[in-house]
């Protein structure tokens, strides 16, 4: 096991990130154009390998310091890790169908119109997909989303080696970098990270301010609500809405225990693998804590509706992870909202006889569409108002 030090230097009073140093792969301005001119081959970037060249170059996926090479590939598929020992939840990984492409060339790596960086190519193989989606998903089935992802988007090709970044991509929603965010932070409080991919409704606001109340959290800790933004699953609302809802409901609620930012994250929901990416990353955005929901990350089948992993799959594989991370896990309270005491445990609202209120995703969608008035308990005024208009 990797033990890293709890103080970063770059960031006095803010957890360190994970191998004790952030790290940053952009060129200085003056070297960029004799970086891009070392060039010899020109690869187009697809937009989940423009979100894991964003988190490389910017640190996000410290202390990674390019795409992996096949030795560190075959380590996190088997077990997690990498040769060097640092957990890892997926491989990270540039593909291409270019046989042209060899050990020693220098690509430039593009993305809808941006000179992105410079890959050095140290490694190139042809990799094992079904030993990929077992190791990572815990299934061959192409109705996994990421198995389908893996087998028919990317490509033939896998490239390792290290980047030099020249410019971030130009996105809808701006994503501070994790020394941006880091310098944001509080010196020596609990800063709490909340993942989502979805618009937030007030059942998600109860929850993530609330485990600032938590018994593991310091007394003036803040929150950081930390969307990913890229790519996800084909019935996720896009991320350019979802990024107007957070926008609009950080206005609206001006809490300033809420620190707020975007993830340029391509999802692969892949329950318990994807927990530890998610900490690992939220550990280099400076978080002490994670909160796990039940069934992170999770997915179901496309044919039979069924669960890829059980309910607490994820909770249970990250709490494991989480001490060598230095990190420490929230768990998601189950929150209901009663007519009586509002949002309450669903514990409390059994143990005292309370009148539970629902509303299903389906139900919503179905009265955002016909114009229905939505309750509040269930969504925030803000959020219905930018979804209705899209």
């Amino acid at each position: 096991m990797i033990a890293s030090p709890s103080a970063s230097a770059q960031s006095p009073g803010v957890i360190a990130p994970y191998g004790g140093k952030l790290v940053d792969l952009m060129v200085a301005p003056d070297q960029q154009e004799a970086v891009k001119a070392s060039a010899n081959h020109v690869l187009e970037c697809s937009d989940r390998n423009a979100c894991d060249l964003e988190l490389l170059v910017g640190g996000g996926f410290s202390p990674e310091r390019g795409f992996m090479h096949q030795g560190d590939y075959d380590a996190v598929v088997a077990g997690h890790r990498t040769l060097s020992g640092y957990l890892f939840g997926l491989p990270i990984v540039m593909d291409t169908d270019r046989e042209d492409v060899a050990i020693g060339d220098r690509v430039l790596l593009s993305y809808k119109g941006q000179d992105l960086a410079v890959l050095q190519v140290e490694d190139k193989w042809e990799p094992d997909k079904v030993v990929e989606a077992k190791g990572c998903y815990g299934t061959t089935s192409l109705e996994h989303p990421a198995v389908r992802m893996i087998a028919t988007e990317r490509k033939r090709f896998y490239l390792g080696g290290t980047l030099q970044g020249l410019e971030l991509p130009k996105r809808i929603f701006p994503c501070k970098s994790p020394a941006q965010v880091r310098a944001e932070l509080p010196a020596g409080e609990d800063v709490v990270a909340f993942q989502c991919r979805n618009p937030i409704h007030r059942a998600h606001y109860e929850l993530f301010t609330r485990a600032l109340h938590a018994s593991n959290v310091s007394e003036n800790a803040v929150v950081l609500v930390h969307p990913t933004c890229g790519p996800t699953q084909q019935d996720d609302i896009p991320g350019g809405v979802r990024f107007q809802t957070y926008e609009r409901l950080a206005a609206e609620v001006d809490n300033s225990r809420i620190r707020w930012a975007y993830l340029p994250y391509a999802m692969h929901m892949a329950g318990p693998r994807e927990a530890l990416q998610h900490m690992i990353i939220r550990r280099n955005y400076g978080c002490t804590h994670f909160i796990i929901g039940r069934d992170m990350a999770g997915c179901k089948s496309s044919l039979s509706g069924d669960d890829f992993y059980g309910p607490y799959d994820a909770q249970n594989f990250a709490q494991e992870c989480a001490v060598e991370l230095a990190m420490e896990t929230v768990p998601s309270l189950n929150l209901v909202f009663t007519e009586e005491e509002g949002y309450v445990t669903a514990e409390h609202a059994e143990a005292r006889g309370l009148h539970v209120k629902k509303l299903s995703g389906t139900q919503f969608r179905k009265m955002l569409r016909s114009g229905e008035e939505i309750p509040e308990w269930f969504a925030f005024r803000s959020v219905v108002e930018v979804l209705r208009a899209t």
